[in-house]
């Protein structure tokens, strides 16, 4: 089959990554892509918002099976428009896609599903957030409702810091969410639907703060890792049985079923699982870890969903070991990053064993040069037999590249690959790792919603 895929990024080039391996997929294409991708497929200038460029794109292509990365498409309803074509597309409607778009809509489709999660209040009134902060307490928890590329939150225990976040997305137009802050690690769960059945990938953990021992603001994601050994048994069932399959029975009650991928953020707290948010499609960096580890065919897989025919008696096949993805940053970054840098060791960084490059901000100049072209820019992804390994190999990859003002964290997956995570209600560790957790400070990541994306 023939497959476009909608986007620029590093999660569009894990996929295509992936795409490619799989032998019932005769032809990808990209759209627009960016300078590593068009490396591997052909790629197609064109605005990705624009629904009606799309489907035609995917007509002249004669494209079997469109796959739509970004959520602003999805938004945009890029994928009605596909829809209503007749062209097979992996990826919500623009109704259904707002359990993203909206975190207010999120928040009552949870409700009516029974789906656990923080209590939160949603306003446009800078009076009813600051009752909401006396009611929750600090750490306050303040979201922007819409979109907001992983950085419209703030967790703060300084109450002046929560109240202009709060009115700077008020005074832009929005609405915010206030909401109790969850303790415990976080876990990104991928699900994929055909709008009726549901079929989960494998859990990770990614970092969200732009510097070592989750320091720093918000970002779209510093890195992430595959498989979580520390989560209780049980865990993926559990999400899909009172998470997942309500949401999706939910939004299909409502006349919006959902095709695609429903990202599930959330959190292991003291008072159980709880979901912090919603996202409508493959969350980045974090796909670049689990499509690493998938021995599964994608393509078919993708396929099934956007034809309402996912089966979920499917066994999906697992790579054995571990993948950790570290993302490299341009200059400035989460800020207004610096563009235009030149990008030089990357073949040297892939010639490391079981190691690549995923691009996302980079493309190339009349020149011919790789340079940088956003703020995350690419991920060294990397697998091994166990954490230690995978991280070990991607750190020495990420050292061959050079990208002038660039920065990456250096402990991804470093508390998981030493055994540190702590989960809220299972035994404490204790010696020696203990007080490595306490002088790293990263012991888990319990910051609960602090983490997430927006």
């Amino acid at each position: 089959m023939k497959v476009l895929v909608v986007g620029p990024g590093g999660r569009e080039h894990a996929m295509i990554t992936s795409l490619l391996r799989d032998p019932h997929v005769s032809e990808v294409h990209a759209a627009p892509g960016n300078a590593g991708i068009a490396q591997d497929v052909p790629v197609h200038p064109l605005n990705a918002q624009d629904p009606e460029a799309v489907v035609a794109l995917a007509r002249e292509l004669a494209a079997d099976l469109v796959v739509v990365g970004p959520e602003a498409p999805l938004v945009a309803g890029v994928a009605d428009a596909l829809s209503e074509a007749g062209i097979p597309v992996f990826g919500p409607s623009r109704e259904a896609a707002r359990i993203e778009g909206s975190k207010a809509f999120a928040k009552e489709v949870m409700a009516a599903a029974d789906v656990p999660t923080a209590r939160a209040v949603a306003t446009s009134d800078i009076a009813r957030v600051r009752a909401a902060f006396d009611e929750f307490g600090a750490p306050y928890v303040v979201k922007d409702d819409g979109l907001a590329a992983g950085k419209g939150v703030v967790v703060t225990a300084d109450r002046d810091r929560a109240e202009a976040h709060a009115r700077e997305c008020l005074d832009a137009g929005g609405a915010v969410l206030v909401e109790e802050f969850l303790d415990g690690p976080e876990v990104s769960l991928f699900v994929l639907s055909d709008g009726t059945h549901v079929v989960p990938l494998q859990p990770a953990q990614d970092f969200k703060r732009v510097r070592d021992g989750d320091q720093g603001p918000n970002t779209g994601g510093m890195g992430a890792y595959t498989p979580l050994d520390w989560l209780p048994e049980g865990f993926t069932e559990d999400v899909v049985e009172r998470v997942a399959r309500p949401v999706i029975d939910e939004l299909r009650r409502r006349g919006t079923p959902f095709t695609g991928v429903l990202y599930c953020g959330l959190a292991v707290t003291s008072r159980g699982t709880r979901v912090i948010e919603f996202n409508a499609r493959f969350g980045d960096p974090e796909t670049q870890s689990v499509l690493a580890m998938l021995e599964t065919q994608l393509g078919g897989l993708l396929l099934d969903a956007a034809r309402g025919r996912l089966a979920e008696d499917r066994p999906l096949q697992w790579r054995p070991g571990a993948a950790v993805s570290i993302v490299l940053a341009a200059h400035n970054y989460p800020g207004a990053p610096r563009k235009g840098d030149v990008i030089t060791g990357l073949q040297d960084a892939s010639r490391e064993e079981e190691t690549w490059v995923v691009h996302a901000g980079t493309e190339r100049t009349e020149a011919g040069e790789l340079v940088s072209s956003g703020g995350r820019v690419l991920a060294v992804v990397s697998r091994g037999a166990d954490l230690r390994q995978a991280r070990e190999r991607g750190y020495r990859g990420i050292e061959h590249i050079t990208l002038e003002g660039s920065h990456y964290r250096t402990d991804v997956a470093l508390a998981a690959s030493e055994g540190r995570i702590e989960v809220p209600g299972a035994p404490a560790a204790s010696g020696p790792a203990r007080a490595a957790e306490r002088a790293s400070g990263t012991d888990g990541r319990p910051a609960g919603a602090a983490e997430e994306q927006a």
